[in-house]
């Protein structure tokens, strides 16, 4: 018989983190492929506008992204919301704060 290992114990199947703007719940794609993809992009030279488009578009479900473009942000502001995503879910519960 092949050896089994159960590891579910192990793993732990949050909930997606949120983050608030504004009285604005966002939620944030926390999955590990997602985040993968948003690290790689972000870590790979200078971010651009197409790769912050890019990641934006990754890292907020669509709930979340028509919130944020109600509340019609800057570019530079458009960074930080990806950049405290990045930094929450990367960070862990360092950077979550109720």
């Amino acid at each position: 018989m092949a050896r089994r290992l159960d590891i579910t114990d192990r793993l732990s199947f949050e909930e997606n983190p949120i983050l608030v703007v504004r009285g604005e719940e966002l939620e944030v794609n926390q999955d590990a492929p997602t985040m993968l993809k948003v690290m790689g992009m972000m870590g790979s030279g200078e971010v651009g506008p197409e790769k912050v488009l890019e990641a934006y578009s990754l890292i907020f479900p669509e709930e979340s992204q028509k919130k944020i473009e109600k509340m019609k942000p800057n570019f530079q502001d458009l960074m930080v919301l990806v950049e405290a995503a990045v930094e929450m879910i990367v960070g862990g519960e360092k950077n979550a704060r109720e």
